[in-house]
């Protein structure tokens, strides 16, 4: 009978690694923050890292302009078209509908015709620099999980420099300077991010790939996301084992990924040419149709909800945590320091949950329901978790290597992950086969 159950786990095994080497991509992407497992004692609480889906998040963005009457049509004036820059007889008129170009026409629906865009007032002041700064705001931090995209319906900026906030627009850092020379806007060496590593994925380049004149066929700028994650996960992104592995390990590699607010600040229009033409300033403005931001909600793991209330995201969190980004450990929940939700061991992650304070549970130390011992720890009459010999801690949560003279090295618990953490998971797929 043994035999026959462990052939039976044994081929369950088998199968699970299959489908994870075929289907990679979803390792670290948590549906759900418990689940029930089946032991010796009965059915218990598993818990596990999680994390909201990644949605469109400008559908939650607010968006400010500075200087705030830069958008075109008040009053009233003509510009030249974008596809013939010598065909200056259009107008914008902000008291018209048809002819207004307001900053929410930057996040409406594309694909009607004509196409819709913000515009700005055109170089009528030159040569006083027409600057024109795009704040968007989440309220809310945010990890950003594809390429930010923006697309010009005038010509590419000459210069442009994409900026980032982790304060909520209190500091600013750069993400990435656009130009069509580099080294006269901003004193550096061109650079694109295929010639960047993983040792150098942080650096701000500036690049000249993205700024050019009228072209209809080049209206789009990029931030490139993917990219960067390719340098850990593989061209394909087959491989998010290695990036999630480096996100939960590297703090500096998360925190390039996480914004609370994006800022394009728009220095020098498409000129197409060295020189300005004098005698046509309507031919040079800005034009924006589409602009596009895809993250998640930043909940430490926490969560696997985000939701919108009083128009702002909120986590919906989990693991006895609180706060917009599930960021501390509710009341009578502080028996250890908050920690956040880890992604390894890959794939299940774990979940670091807020444990009870010893003065609010008594004696009562383990349950094995709320108060589940971790990392293979017994609890024994509820009193005390019997813990393996490599963890310590109320409820086995801390590693023994992270006390001694030179912390936990490369053989410690949390090295590389083996198949040992999928095997609750296992037992409780094998448990619902009726095995």
């Amino acid at each position: 009978m043994y035999l026959s159950r462990f052939l039976s786990l044994h081929a369950l095994w088998v199968t699970v690694s299959s489908v994870m080497q075929h289907y990679p991509s979803v390792w670290g992407h948590y549906d759900v923050c418990k689940t029930q497992i089946y032991t010796e004692e009965g059915k218990v609480w598993d818990y596990m890292a999680c994390q909201p889906e990644a949605r469109d998040m400008i559908k939650y963005v607010k968006v400010t302009l500075d200087p705030p009457d830069i958008t075109c049509g008040d009053p009233p004036e003509t510009f030249c078209a974008m596809g013939n820059p010598y065909m200056c007889n259009n107008e914008c008129d902000a008291s018209t509908q048809e002819l207004a170009h307001p900053p929410e026409l930057m996040f409406d629906l594309e694909g009607r015709h004509p196409s819709t865009f913000w515009q700005s007032t055109t170089w009528k002041d030159y040569p006083k620099p027409l600057h024109v700064n795009i704040t968007l705001s989440w309220n809310k931090t945010i990890e950003l999980t594809d390429n930010i995209v923006i697309t010009f319906e005038s010509g590419r900026p000459d210069q442009m420099i994409l900026e980032k906030s982790l304060d909520y627009g209190r500091t600013w850092q750069p993400y990435q300077y656009y130009a069509t020379d580099c080294l006269d806007a901003f004193h550096m060496d061109p650079k694109s991010v295929r010639d960047l590593s993983q040792h150098t994925v942080l650096e701000i380049i500036c690049t000249e790939e993205y700024s050019t004149g009228y072209m209809t066929n080049s209206k789009i700028i990029h931030f490139e996301i993917k990219d960067r994650f390719a340098f850990f996960a593989g061209p394909r992104l087959h491989n998010m084992a290695s990036l999630y592995g480096q996100l939960d390990t590297t703090k500096k590699l998360r925190d390039f990924f996480t914004i609370t607010d994006l800022r394009i600040r728009l220095l020098r229009p498409a000129t197409g040419e060295i020189y300005v033409d004098e005698q046509h300033l309507a031919r040079y403005f800005y034009a924006i149709s589409d602009i596009r931001v895809y993250g998640r909600c930043k909940c430490n793991l926490h969560a696997t909800g985000c939701k919108e209330e009083n128009k702002r995201l909120l986590c919906e969190c989990e693991h006895n945590t609180t706060g917009p980004d599930c960021g501390k450990c509710k009341k009578n929940y502080q028996g250890r320091p908050w920690s956040p939700g880890s992604y390894l061991p890959i794939p299940k992650g774990t979940a670091n949950i807020c444990i009870p304070s010893i003065s609010s549970i008594g004696t009562n130390v383990c349950d094995n329901e709320l108060l589940h011992c971790q990392n293979g720890g017994t609890c024994i009459n509820n009193v005390r978790c019997q813990c393996p010999p490599a963890y310590t801690g109320i409820l086995c949560e801390k590693l023994k290597c992270e006390r001694e003279p030179g912390g936990c090295g490369q053989s410690s618990a949390r090295g590389p992950p083996g198949p040992g953490p999928l095997l609750p998971a296992l037992l409780a797929a094998w448990a619902l086969r009726g095995c």
